[in-house]
């Protein structure tokens, strides 16, 4: 590990406090030039770090640039941290981590960009990603599931993201089936799950969860088409918090929640935490007219279960369908 990067570390740990030259040199066994020389290089990335006389150097507590070593403190498992990747601009962390899935990348292998220029959500559509404003990122998994239990991780990772933001944040979050999570009727965060299928044995070789959080997005940032629909998690960002946190908590609750696929025992979470469920809802299959239906229950699989105003029960699939006429903005 770099000079630079034990600094920062030592920093992030110490945020909002000061720490000699002096400190910093002994703790990590460096010489007080390459403590200054690292400052420097820091500084230039972009991190606010202010040097008093006889007091040392501070970085400062509204300093929120997403790194490794901001993350370390709060992952569950410390050795994750040789998984995780951060990038300042890519055109998709999708992108990127399916490279490295190629690549032999391990599970739990995770890529994040402080800016996205081609951010993608379901469908097809785009997914603004603007600098510094939101947590992007993809997790590579390797979970050793059937075609038909894989369809599980998106339901999985929407409750994973839900946890962590009120672990973190105390906002509470609610899911729109079949992935997105809301605060206060606005879409805060988008996931896009894309598999790689081994066709010899039937099973999934390796998934990309790819994940688009709001964090502080201003308004005005969003195309216009969705400014009513889009939301972020803060206008103003409270002290003492910053998207390093949120983002090791997300990647804790997916990489738990992931370990126990299996069992479904998160599915009734995501049911309290529906939108949807006995609600009246426009249903818009691809290559069909819009009808509606009520919502009234999540299968075993995630599935979406609908009555029909004619009394047919039907289960919807991740990807078959959008549903509308939640909110008076849709």
């Amino acid at each position: 590990m770099s000079s630079k990067s034990n600094v920062l570390r030592v920093l992030e740990e110490k945020k909002g406090e000061s720490i000699s030259g002096e400190e910093l040199a002994k703790a990590l066994q460096i010489s007080r030039s390459a403590v200054w020389k690292a400052i420097n290089e820091l500084k230039k990335d972009g991190y606010q770090i202010t040097a008093v006389t006889n007091r040392g150097y501070c970085l400062d507590p509204s300093t929120d640039l997403l790194s490794v070593e901001g993350m370390e403190p709060y992952l569950r498992h410390p050795e994750w941290k040789s998984n995780l990747h951060v990038y300042q601009i890519l055109e998709s962390t999708n992108i990127t981590a399916k490279k490295m899935a190629l690549d032999n990348a391990p599970h739990g292998t995770v890529v994040f960009a402080e800016e996205q220029t081609g951010g993608r959500g379901r469908m097809g559509r785009s997914f603004v990603s603007p600098k510094h404003r939101g947590i992007y990122m993809s997790l590579l998994l390797r979970p050793h599931l059937s075609s038909q239990d894989s369809l599980l991780v998106t339901t999985a990772a929407s409750v994973a993201v839900c946890r962590a933001i009120e672990k973190v944040t105390g906002v509470q979050a609610e899911i729109k089936w079949v992935n997105d999570v809301y605060v206060n009727q606005r879409k805060i965060c988008g996931i896009l799950t894309e598999a790689v299928t081994d066709f010899e044995s039937g099973g999934v070789e390796s998934i990309i969860l790819g994940i688009g959080v709001n964090f502080s997005t201003a308004k005005e940032e969003f195309p216009e088409e969705i400014q009513e629909k889009a939301g972020a998690l803060f206008e103003i960002v409270p002290e003492r918090l910053d998207r390093n946190q949120l983002a090791a908590e997300i990647v804790n609750q997916v990489l738990a929640l992931c370990d126990g696929l299996r069992d479904r025992s998160f599915l009734e979470e995501y049911r309290s935490r529906s939108l949807v469920l006995g609600k009246n809802v426009q249903v818009v299959r691809f290559s069909q007219e819009p009808y509606p239906a009520k919502a009234v229950d999540i299968d075993g699989d995630g599935g979406l279960v609908l009555e029909r105003e004619d009394g047919q029960v039907e289960v919807l699939q991740s990807g078959e369908v959008s549903i509308r006429g939640l909110f008076d903005h849709e």
